[in-house]
């Protein structure tokens, strides 16, 4: 049977969750009454309910966007009737939608317009070529006076293979117009002259708090903004329109429903963002449930009651009620960035001990302790009183949280607000935590917090192997990603695909996971060079790497009464795979395919033979 996306009515549900009598009544396997008529039932599939059992059944049946029922074909023809739309899965696998606990929507839907890079290994010629090539069109079009983006620009690979460019790189294509190049992680940007003065930067400007404007060693400009001074050109960049946000947003949501995402989390946003996806909402035209964090940066947060009210008011003005089961604008969260990258040549995450440098040569090398060790962007101050004014407002915080010093020093926050206020039901999450020391691994667990990952990480890369296993050192690099040492310390791990960061591959994401090694012959993986296993730390279960994107997901996204698992009362997010996650082998897992995507009972994306 084939079905039409969005075209599945979804009658008015119960506004928030069914009563418990009422959800009781739906779980009773054998009611003492006649099941009334499903708007929906699928049969002859394996259902993976994700749920606190990992219980898989083959039907599911679906009544005004919610869940009225799961297990047996024999038992779902109670709740088939006259009206009744009946999908045979033909033993394909059926899962709770992807639940993504970290991305960039509004990035990755620009980042499809602008001058776009692909994420691909570029040297400094190839770069100018590239950048050359969008002047060209540009100028065709009439637009040869405007700001150049290019986006999606892996620094890391350039300067591996070849050297990191400078200003004078895009100096050279000729021009006024000003050039940014933002590189796929969004913490480095190379700016042209024009770019740099038009954002008001030359060689007397101070570094913001959280940034740096990177000089050579004479003292000149390189062109290179790192984190915070990023500001200086977002602020000089002329902003979008608001139709302009409607289309990043629009395009945005299109791909995530072909990924089989039913709900997100923005991971730094602000009130322009929420505003634009509260107008598709209220049009009808979310096709996922959409959180946000809201960003504080670190200069704000000296005062941290007037910067948590800020963040309230977004809150109190967006946040929609859920109405039935369509999706909806949720703001309840918190960002705080609290450091970099450990790739170099940036180097800003905050480590420990001292990245190591080459004290040697090129041919002989002497890797030993060098004189930065990154920074951490926020004190300890700044933290404790972001927290305590974050669980007295309601809200949650979302910690960027890369090297293992920082990490140490949102844990060490957390502890604090646990020992204030241990009744206040703060769920906080440490974002990426690519280097946690062992002795901080089973902190997570004891203090309740959420380690979002993305497992994409965990495989040999330019961003992994020439530009941090030496800066490094052996046994730092041997625990680089550690989301095996974490799930075995007892961790609830969500997983965030960061996205546009990297390229939006869901599946091929979740076997790195599994395997911590990339796939050569995948679009999304870095070939043949980059073959093996990333480091020894363990691998995850893919049961495991399945509640990372569904109910541990729904749990940090304060959803998981809701959505991230398939059970009765629950809405009916959920997604029909063209294979069997749990069994596929894992040189075919990468290539799994989204054939259905439902949100609320409603079908916002299906591929044959459901279309």
């Amino acid at each position: 049977m084939k079905l039409n996306p969005r075209k599945l009515p979804v009658p008015p549900g119960s506004g928030g969750r069914l009563s418990a009598l009422a959800a009781a009544l739906l779980c009773l396997s054998a009611p003492a009454f006649a099941a009334e008529p499903a708007d929906l039932v699928f049969t002859g599939g394996l259902v993976y309910t994700v749920d606190a059992k990992g219980h898989v059944a083959q039907a599911l049946a679906v009544k005004d966007g919610r869940i009225a029922f799961v297990g047996s074909d024999r038992e779902a023809r109670d709740h088939i009737g006259a009206g009744t739309r009946v999908v045979p899965l033909g033993g394909r696998m059926l899962m709770p939608g992807l639940i993504d606990g970290h991305m960039h929507p509004m990035g990755g839907g620009e980042g499809t317009l602008r001058c776009n890079l692909d994420y691909k290994p570029l040297t400094v010629a190839q770069l100018q070529d590239k950048v050359r090539a969008c002047l060209a069109d540009m100028a065709g079009k009439g637009e040869e006076q405007e700001w150049l983006q290019v986006v999606n620009w892996d620094r890391q690979a350039t300067a591996a293979g070849d050297r990191d460019p400078t200003l004078s790189d895009l100096d050279a294509l000729g021009g006024k117009r000003p050039i940014i190049v933002t590189s796929i992680d969004g913490h480095s940007r190379l700016n042209n002259s024009a770019a740099l003065a038009a954002a008001g930067i030359d060689a007397s400007t101070p570094n913001p708090t959280g940034g740096l404007i990177a000089k050579d060693a004479q003292g000149h400009l390189t062109g290179m903004l790192e984190d915070g001074a990023l500001l200086f050109s977002d602020k000089a960049v002329p902003a979008p329109t608001e139709a302009e946000r409607l289309q990043f947003a629009r395009i945005a949501l299109d791909l995530l429903r072909r990924q089989g995402v039913t709900s997100f989390l923005s991971a730094l946003s602000d009130e322009a963002e929420v505003a634009t996806f509260a107008q598709l909402s209220k049009a009808g035209e979310l096709t996922a449930r959409a959180s946000f964090a809201i960003k504080v940066d670190p200069k704000d947060s000296d005062d941290p009651a007037h910067a948590v009210a800020a963040v309230h008011d977004i809150a109190a003005r967006y946040t929609e009620s859920p109405t039935g089961a369509r999706p909806s604008v949720d703001v309840h969260t918190i960002k705080l960035w609290m450091d970099g990258v450990i790739a170099s040549p940036a180097q800003t995450a905050a480590l420990l001990a001292p990245y190591k440098v080459n004290h040697g040569s090129h041919t002989h090398q002497n890797w030993r302790a060098g004189p930065s060790s990154g920074q951490s962007y926020f004190t300890r101050a700044q933290l404790d009183g972001m927290l305590e004014q974050a669980a007295k407002a309601g809200l949650d915080v979302h910690m960027h949280a890369i090297g293992d010093a920082t990490v140490r020093l949102a844990l060490d926050a957390v502890e604090h607000e646990r020992g204030r206020a241990p009744q206040s039901g703060l769920r906080p999450a440490i974002a990426h935590a690519e280097l946690v020391d062992p002795a901080d691994y089973r902190r997570f667990k004891a203090l309740d917090v959420t380690a979002v990952m993305s497992f994409q990480w965990a495989q040999r890369a330019p961003y992994s192997i020439e530009a941090a296993e030496k800066p490094l050192g052996p046994e730092r690099f041997g625990r680089m990603e550690p989301e095996g040492s974490l799930q075995g310390a007892g961790t609830r791990i969500a997983y965030g695909s960061d996205w546009p960061v990297d390229p939006l591959a869901y599946f091929y994401n979740l076997r790195v996971g599994l395997t911590r090694s990339g796939d050569p012959t995948h679009p999304a993986g870095f070939g043949p060079k980059y073959a093996g296993r990333l480091n020894q730390d363990p691998l995850l279960k893919r049961g495991d790497a399945l509640r990372a994107i569904t109910a541990n997901s729904a749990y940090q996204l304060r959803m998981e009464d809701r959505v991230g698992s398939l059970e009765a009362g629950k809405l009916a997010d959920l997604v029909v795979l063209d294979r069997n996650f749990m069994t596929a082998p894992l040189n075919k897992l990468a290539y799994t395919q989204v054939l259905l995507t439902m949100v609320g009972g409603q079908v916002v994306w299906a591929a044959p033979p459901f279309n």
